[in-house]
């Protein structure tokens, strides 16, 4: 028999574990020539926020050996235009949809909260931290958990009870898992992790930074490692909490390392670039991954590295007390 790759999202049933990484595949409509948006567990939109944004000047975006920077800017139409085009837009394709949503004060992420709570059809939000806080410093909300708990506590409040809150942490941060602890001590009902990485590049031939903003998100391959670390040491500390994994996913098997570290979800992003039809090719290589080991429902490996490590701690504790 085939695994069973279904996977639930709050009260939502999910075909499979593979949805897109938020700002890799805007609201979907680019992917639809390639692949049924239907068929992959669900589209994480580019972040939305309250009013239109141009983002930054080019170039602003830069290949690396091993992934990408971006310095988009969090450019997008807006809430209005999102819920009177993109949203619709989805929900025709029998997409679901999680919105990705962004701000610059706590009180833009609860508007948006409120504003997403009263459409139809919105699986889940996912609450991009990651944006400088300008009533403090201009610090990134998610790299301070006092910060980072105050808007999952007031995204919390305004969205509606059965919608699913989902913080997206940054692992530009000393410890993680303290971010996350705040985070879920605020409301939340998961975790995505993890966002891109602040990177640079030099042009050597010019002397001058390649991108406009200076320095962008790197994603891609190169981070990979950092996500599972990421994702191995919060299931380990917040073993119930539902993560949403993401970080250099380019294959199903690099899918199932980041599940094994806990994820029960796999967004892909960098890979879409190259190969928009990634997130249906990946969740069938997962498939074929999970088959090849004889595993029945891939729920069932949720963080199944941990178990193997004490399994075999134990075991060598067992041998040590024999001899």
């Amino acid at each position: 028999m085939a695994p069973d790759l279904r996977v639930r999202l709050g009260s939502t049933e999910l075909p499979n574990p593979v949805l897109t990484a938020s700002g890799c595949a805007s609201s979907g409509r680019e992917l639809a020539q390639f692949i049924d948006v239907s068929k992959i567990g669900a589209v994480v939109t580019k972040s939305v926020m309250l009013a239109p944004r141009a983002g930054r000047p080019t170039p602003r975006m830069a290949e690396t050996n091993s992934g990408m920077l971006n310095s988009i800017g969090l450019q997008g139409p807006g809430i209005d235009a999102f819920l009177q085009r993109d949203l619709p837009w989805l929900l025709s394709r029998g997409a679901r949809a999680v919105v990705s949503i962004a701000g610059s004060t706590v009180d833009e992420y609860a508007e948006l909260a409120t504003r997403l709570s009263d459409a139809a059809g919105v699986t889940a939000l996912e609450v991009n931290i990651s944006c400088p806080n300008v009533e403090h410093r201009g610090q990134v909300f998610a790299c301070d958990p006092v910060d980072a708990g105050a808007v999952i506590e007031a995204v919390r409040a305004r969205a509606r009870h059965d919608l699913p809150v989902f913080a997206k942490l940054s692992p530009d941060v000393t410890d993680i898992v303290q971010i996350a602890r705040s985070c879920v001590s605020a409301g939340a009902d998961g975790l995505s992790m993890i966002n891109t990485l602040l990177g640079m590049v030099i042009d050597t031939e010019t002397m001058r930074p390649v991108l406009a903003g200076l320095t962008g998100g790197l994603s891609g391959p190169a981070i990979r490692p950092i996500a599972v670390r990421c994702i191995w040491q919060v299931r380990a500390a917040l073993p119930d909490v539902p993560i949403i994994g993401m970080g250099g996913v380019m294959t199903g098997r690099d899918a199932l390392e980041l599940i094994l570290a806990g994820a029960s979800m796999v967004s892909v992003g960098t890979a879409i670039f190259h190969d928009p039809s990634a997130c249906a090719r990946i969740a069938r290589e997962l498939d074929e991954e999970l088959a090849r080991r004889g595993v029945k429902r891939v729920s069932e490996i949720v963080g199944a590295a941990h178990e193997a490590r004490a399994a075999a701690s134990q075991g060598r504790v067992a041998r040590m007390e024999r001899t």
